[in-house]
């Protein structure tokens, strides 16, 4: 199963220009369908689009021909290079709490684990190795994920945030911050 463009994508892609704009190495993790690593291409010198659906890259690979995006299986860093340091990270994570009844095959593009944070929490303790002296993170998640979760996670890694936008949705609020 391939993440298909919700809410939460269309929201993030509205800040990609503004924080993209003159990079010059962007890594869009979890990249999905692509829709987010094809807007930070047109800011950009390079992108490259991770995700761990081997899937996604296939489709990707297949249906998005631009020059400056590299796309790869990657399970978060575990194939990047220790040496490639990005001046923009974007990452759209699962961020949804464990639910049983949800087929397993969507869980891998909406369950962020048990609390919904887990993969949030695995990504940022490795973030930072990978981040110019400047870099940024642009992340979403949800108010199901736990705001003061995400916030005490962010500082335990060395970051801070800033709210970039909220979309209030049926029962839920999408959050978008940049971490720095």
């Amino acid at each position: 199963m391939i993440y298909e463009p919700a809410e939460d994508s269309l929201l993030l892609k509205k800040h990609i220009k503004h924080y993209a704009l003159g990079k010059n190495l962007v890594l869009d993790m979890g990249t999905g369908s692509g829709l987010l690593a094809v807007e930070a291409a047109g800011y950009v010198h390079k992108v490259i689009a991770v995700d761990i659906n081997p899937e996604a890259i296939k489709h990707c690979r297949k249906t998005i021909k631009k020059s400056n995006i590299e796309f790869r299986q990657s399970d978060l860093f575990s194939n990047i290079q220790k040496d490639e340091i990005f001046d923009l990270i974007i990452f759209n994570p699962p961020y949804l709490p464990l639910d049983k009844d949800e087929p397993e095959d969507s869980q891998l593009a909406t369950t962020g684990g048990r609390k919904g944070y887990e993969l949030i929490q695995k990504f940022l303790s490795d973030a930072k190795a990978y981040l110019a002296e400047k870099g940024e993170i642009l992340l979403l998640f949800s108010s199901l994920t736990g705001i003061n979760d995400v916030n005490r996670i962010i500082f335990k890694n060395g970051f801070t945030y800033n709210e970039v936008a909220r979309q209030h949705l049926f029962f839920e609020d999408i959050i978008v911050y940049i971490l720095k």
